[in-house]
């Protein structure tokens, strides 16, 4: 228990900060897919707040965490209503806004990825448990933007791998963890890697694997 206690001293600015960060990354990303919908300025607020917390909604109320963070901290709805007025304000033609909506969505997912699985190691779930638990906090938020915008979530068809990056920094992250080797740079370092392989993919296509499809028999 004393180390979590010392994990927890170690990494809880870090945590904080990240946590931050990553709210904004996902908030603008809520933003700019409901200018492309053509939302308002109150649909443009709410999907950029949902986005940027929802993950860590979602990993809270699994870890018995409640209320949930983004419930006690202001902070974190007044980032992501920053960054929803700042879109509102300022965004990129409807033409070119799919390509910063997906940085800001890799940026998010690569903090998320890891700072999830921090928080519920923290808690006391095992490695393997905690690493699922980064990819939900990673992956929550983009899954109920693209519920609440009418679209398929990203993570069901994992387009151009958006699952398996979160997957892989959450148990690069966990594995750190479970050995006593996490520190602010290692934990950085599988945030970033998570966030590269991510942009990687948006860059070369890469996808996951796809069911083989049936093959038609011609008639005799």
């Amino acid at each position: 228990m004393s180390d979590l206690v010392e994990l927890g001293n170690a990494v809880g600015t870090a945590q904080k900060v990240g946590n931050l960060v990553g709210v904004f990354a996902f908030g603008v990303s809520g933003a700019l897919l409901a200018v492309r919908r053509n939302f308002d300025v109150v649909g443009i607020a709410v999907l950029a707040v949902c986005t940027a917390t929802g993950g860590g909604i979602l990993r809270d109320l699994i870890i018995g965490e409640t209320p949930p963070t983004a419930f006690v901290h202001v902070s974190y709805a007044a980032t992501a209503l920053l960054a929803a007025a700042l879109i509102f304000f300022w965004h990129p033609p409807h033409r070119v806004t799919r390509t910063p909506l997906l940085m800001a969505d890799g940026v998010g997912l690569g903090i998320f990825c890891v700072t999830g699985t921090v928080s519920a190691f923290q808690h006391g779930l095992p490695a393997t448990s905690a690493a699922a638990l980064g990819v939900v906090t990673a992956v929550g938020g983009g899954v109920v933007r693209d519920v609440l915008a009418g679209i398929t979530p990203s993570v069901l068809s994992d387009g151009e791998l958006y699952a398996v990056p979160a997957l892989l920094g959450s148990a690069a992250t966990a594995v750190l963890l479970h050995h006593g080797q996490y520190t602010y740079w290692t934990g950085g370092l599988a945030g970033a890697g998570a966030v590269v392989l991510r942009f990687l993919a948006l860059w070369r296509h890469w996808r996951a694997p796809l069911a083989r499809p049936h093959r038609r028999r011609d008639p005799a």
